[in-house]
Formats: structure tokens, C-alpha cells, sequence
């Protein structure tokens, strides 16, 4: 009798131990799953990075060259070139002369006024400045500012450009301004050496009047 509750005793022991060691190994295991599942998010907005912004950029591409993944690997003027909504303004910039000074600087900001910006030149003027190009130059590097400009740094900004004067920029949100005029239609477009924003507008620099 003695024997068979020393047994007995030793089976409960046994089973409770075995119990225990079931519930110690899926303790870990729920949590684990659960955490697992809760850093997918954080994963996914990381791996986003910045983004475009603004009512012109569902004009540009969605694939090829002048696609915002085609222009993140070219030198701005390049870039450009590869982009129906920039096709005037490289026109300009082809005869300014401008494209390899564009596709070798480093770090700049490039506020490109997109075709519908150029319509609003009356046309005899805007021939004029395509003919002059010391004209045409100063007000081509006059939407180029020398350092790369993020949309926070828009809310409120003073920056000197290529052309040696200054642009000022104004907003918040997706709503940006340069000059308190030209509007900001798609932004922080990258391109391999530049920040692009498409603007509605073409900028014009102090005194830059075409000659004749």
C-alpha cells in the first residue's frame, strides 16, 4: 500500500511538472507573435520616405524616365528633359546654355515653373527672353537655389538663389507659396543631385528686363 501511494505520489508530481513546463514554453511565444504584428506598420512607414505633394503631380508619369523613380536617378536638367510637364522650361534651359551647369552643381533646389507658367508670359516678352540669353540666364538661375530646401523649411523662408538675389517662400501643409505668388503644384520631387518644386508660375529676378 505503501508503495502504490509513493508511485501515485510520483505520477501527479511528474504531470504537474510536465504541465508547467507546457505553460513556461507558451508564455513567450504569444507575446512574441504579438509584437511580431505590431512592428509590420512601423516597418511599412519607414520604408515609405518622403513624398510628392500637390494637385500637378498626377501629371508626371508613373513609370519610365520622367517618373519620379526615372528622375531620382538622373542629374536635374536630365531629369527634366524626361518629363512632359517640364518640356518649356528645358527648352529654355537648353538655350541658356545651362544644362551642364545644372547637371554637375550638387545639393540645389530647382523651383521649375511647369508649361502652363510660361503661358502666362505675354508672348512677345517671353520671345524676347528666349532671345537674350544674358536675360534668359538670370532668370533661369534665379530658380535655383544653391542648397537643398525641405518642404518644412517652405513655412518660412529666405534663400539666396544662383542669380544672387533672394526668393522668399510662405506656407504650411501642402500649401506653399514662393515669392507670395508663384504656388507650389507638385513638391519634393527628388532627382539624383537636386530637390524639385514644379511651380505655376515663372519667377522673375529684380530688373531682369529682356534687352530691345
Amino acid at each position: 500500500m505503501r508503495i502504490t501511494r509513493i508511485v501515485m505520489a510520483l505520477t501527479i508530481t511528474a504531470a504537474a511538472t510536465a504541465l508547467a513546463a507546457c505553460g513556461s514554453g507558451a508564455g513567450p511565444s504569444s507575446p512574441a507573435t504579438s509584437t511580431t504584428a505590431e512592428a509590420a506598420p512601423a516597418t511599412s512607414d519607414s520604408a515609405a520616405g518622403p513624398q510628392q505633394f500637390g494637385s500637378a503631380c498626377s501629371a508626371v508619369p508613373t513609370s519610365g524616365p520622367g517618373s519620379f523613380q526615372g528622375m531620382s536617378t538622373d542629374p536635374v536638367a536630365t531629369a527634366a528633359s524626361h518629363n512632359p510637364v517640364l518640356s518649356t522650361l528645358v527648352t529654355a534651359v537648353k538655350k541658356a546654355n545651362l544644362v551642364d551647369t545644372l547637371n554637375s552643381a550638387q545639393n540645389i533646389t530647382v523651383f521649375a515653373p511647369y508649361n502652363g507658367a510660361f503661358d502666362k508670359i505675354p508672348p512677345t516678352t517671353l520671345s524676347k527672353v528666349l532671345a537674350d540669353k544674358a536675360t534668359l540666364t538670370k532668370v533661369l538661375t534665379y530658380h535655383v537655389v544653391g542648397q537643398k530646401i525641405t518642404p518644412a523649411d517652405l513655412a518660412s523662408g529666405s534663400f539666396k538663389t544662383l542669380e544672387g538675389d533672394m526668393l522668399t517662400t510662405s506656407g504650411s501643409g501642402q500649401d506653399f507659396k514662393v515669392n507670395g505668388a508663384a504656388s507650389v503644384i507638385c513638391g519634393n520631387v527628388q532627382t539624383a543631385n537636386a530637390t524639385v518644386y514644379i511651380i505655376d508660375s515663372v519667377l522673375m529676378p529684380p530688373a531682369a528686363t529682356p534687352a530691345g
